[in-house]
């Protein structure tokens, strides 16, 4: 049978982050590369301007004299444009001409980059120079480092802005998506928390997601749990106004008329009476108390492996004194361990009800024994003295009929069948409990 496919929280809260992620890496790309690019240009406007300004003091083959202060405010306007200094020599070390703020740097320095100290006070100066091919000229070109760094500043603080943004927008946007990839926990806490357990609601369970299943299926049979509970604890409380209605009001009226009567066998047989009702009263609570506590245990306790085998020996065990008293046999019929998943507590309830109705409510010289068999996974109470009708010698089957509801409940907890009353082919009467065949 193929699986249906049900979305999972981990795609549906990663592909939110990953979206997030995504649109924020995006945005910083395109400002990023727009922000280098303008950079970029603003960088080679400014070079376009200070050669620009250089070379409009030069003319035949020299700067003009008197033109080393700052060019005109209009010749200055760009904010990358960079104040060169240029000193030309000739062959022999002479200055052919020179502009610029730089102090004389020395005609012997080789050729290439250097960073120089020049003035008083030193200031540090980049320089750059090379001679011309037929080496008849050595130029230099100098800048100073200063400027270069604020220029470098500049340039670092227009790049490295938008990363400023970067912590707290990514902390913005993945909360954002973070609390909708989440959404489906927060839909199943309010579903959750809208429930009506008293009414058996349950959590729809097609549309979650496959993380949810787990936890939707125990709620639901939690649900279900507690609401079979809650069932039979109405059943309970009308079983309890029922069964005692009678007994309770035959005692009333029994103590009235033995009160009223003169001493003589007619108030002998009314104080009978009324300890017969009050014994029957006792036995109802007694049934009614077992069937409050198979309810309970069932929603308090968790299923473990039970052996029945253990359980019998027990019981018959617990029996052998009042069987030996009341002349009854006890035997037990099993070739081996059977193991169910249940309550003990419970099983052993239901087989010591089974037991104590056999020893009751049948005759001096009675068998009873316990059956178990493992191959076909059942247990039984049997006794030799049942009559012809079904019913057994001794009076009525389990009482008032509250036993036998016990030993139903407690085999419905466990997905079990009860058969009662049932004659085997030797005639005995056997209340059988029967937990399925085995699994193939």
């Amino acid at each position: 049978m193929m699986r249906t496919w049900r979305p999972t929280l981990m795609r549906h809260l990663l592909a939110w982050v990953l979206g997030a992620l995504l649109a924020v890496w995006a945005s910083f790309l395109v400002v990023g590369y727009r922000t280098g690019a303008h950079e970029a240009d603003e960088l080679t406007d400014g070079h376009l301007a200070s050669v620009a300004a250089l070379l409009a003091t030069y003319g035949g083959g020299a700067f003009a004299a008197g033109q080393r202060p700052q060019p005109p405010g209009e010749m200055r306007a760009h904010d990358y444009q960079q104040s060169l200094s240029v000193v030309v020599w000739d062959r022999s070390g002479q200055v052919v001409t020179r502009t610029g703020h730089a102090p004389l740097p020395s005609f012997s320095l080789p050729e290439g980059f250097a960073s120089l100290d020049l003035g008083q006070p030193p200031g540090r100066w980049r320089a750059f120079s090379r001679w011309d091919e037929p080496r008849a000229r050595k130029v230099m070109v100098l800048l100073s480092e200063s400027e270069r760094d604020d220029l470098a500043t500049d340039i670092a603080q227009q790049v490295t802005e938008p990363a400023l943004w970067l912590l707290p927008v990514i902390a913005l946007v993945l909360g954002l998506a973070i609390r909708r990839g989440l959404g489906p926990l927060y839909e199943l806490s309010r579903d959750v928390g809208a429930m009506d357990i008293h009414h058996a609601q349950q959590l729809a369970t097609k549309a979650r997601h496959e993380e949810f299943a787990a936890t939707v299926d125990a709620i639901n049979a939690l649900v279900q749990r507690y609401h079979a509970a809650l069932n039979r604890e109405r059943e309970l409380a009308g079983e309890f106004a029922h069964e005692l209605r009678t007994p309770l009001a035959s005692l009333a009226l029994l103590a009235k008329s033995a009160a009223q009567m003169p001493d003589g066998p007619g108030r002998r047989e009314a104080l009978g009476r009324l300890e017969q009702d009050a014994l029957r009263a006792g036995d109802v609570l007694s049934h009614l108390l077992a069937l409050a506590r198979a309810s309970r245990t069932e929603l308090d306790e968790a299923a473990r492996p039970v052996d029945l085998h253990a359980v019998a020996q027990q019981v018959l065990a617990d029996f052998a004194p009042s069987a030996h008293d009341s002349g009854h046999t006890l035997g037990l019929a099993s070739p081996g361990p059977l193991v169910v998943q249940g309550h003990a507590v419970l099983l052993e309830l239901a087989l010591r009800n089974l037991v104590e109705n056999a020893l009751n409510h049948t005759p001096r010289g009675t068998q009873v024994e316990v059956e178990v068999d493992p191959a076909q996974r059942w247990i039984q109470v049997c006794d030799d003295a049942a009559e012809p009708g079904g019913e057994p010698a001794g009076g009525r089957s389990l009482g008032l009929g509250l036993g036998l509801r016990v030993v139903q409940k407690v085999a419905a907890i466990h997905a079990a069948t009860f058969e009662a009353a049932q004659l085997d082919t030797s005639g005995r009467r056997c209340y059988r409990i029967r937990f399925g065949s085995i699994a193939a």
